[in-house]
């Protein structure tokens, strides 16, 4: 497995406006590195502390993407240096990263997650909440925070048509919610199965793990 020709393949296969997200989670720094060195910028993570040791360990030309769920009380470990916020699901979350952008003198960007997908495990807030949100008054008092988006996960099925209608659905979403908020330009949506399809139905951000960097090892 080559970190750098897997890098090169999906830059080929994209269009230049779409960002390639490396979902590093559970990697070591050492294939991290082979990705920096061959050009890679834009790293994702789904565990804070994870990311804050790698964040410590690499060069700070990085852009750190937290595409996890993120838990509200650990929100202040990352709030000096993540570049984007991928799976903000709730107006609380928002004003805890709010608290602590405000620390660090900050605007974090951030992207709303949609519940596009059936699974019960899925995150995510509906259409009408983050509409709802985005023209309340306690949104509009955040100035530590800036929705630059919309981020969705497909559910977890071989069925194309599904998870097609699903991503179609998430770029509805961001149609509307942009009328209200003409700020919106992300829509991060595709991984490393399905980013194709998400990119032919409006992606503009897909996070790609094991395309890149080889099957994921969890007894690390």
């Amino acid at each position: 497995m080559n970190i750098e020709q897997n890098l090169n393949n999906i830059n080929s296969s994209i269009p230049k406006d779409v960002t390639l997200v490396a979902v590093s989670k559970t990697k070591p720094v050492s294939d991290l590195m082979e990705a920096y060195n061959a050009g890679q910028r834009v790293f994702g993570e789904n565990k804070i502390q994870e990311m804050v040791e790698k964040y410590e360990q690499m060069p700070k030309d990085i852009q750190w993407h937290m595409i996890g769920h993120v838990q509200r009380n650990k929100v202040k470990y990352m709030a000096e240096f993540v570049n984007l916020i991928h799976g903000v699901d709730s107006l609380k979350l928002l004003k805890e990263i709010n608290k602590q952008a405000k620390k660090h003198d900050r605007v974090i960007n951030c992207l709303l997650q949609i519940k596009i997908a059936e699974e019960d495990s899925k995150f995510g807030m509906s259409a009408e909440d983050a509409s709802t949100l985005l023209q309340s008054e306690t949104f509009s008092e955040l100035k530590n925070i800036s929705i630059v988006g919309v981020m969705g996960m497909a559910t977890f099925t071989y069925d194309t048509k599904q998870i097609e209608n699903e991503f179609t659905l998430l770029k509805t979403t961001f149609d509307k919610l942009k009328i209200q908020n003409p700020k919106l330009k992300i829509i991060s949506m595709g991984m490393s199965g399905d980013y194709q399809l998400a990119i032919d139905c409006g992606s503009t951000m897909i996070r790609v793990g094991s395309r890149i960097f080889g099957a994921r090892n969890y007894n690390n």
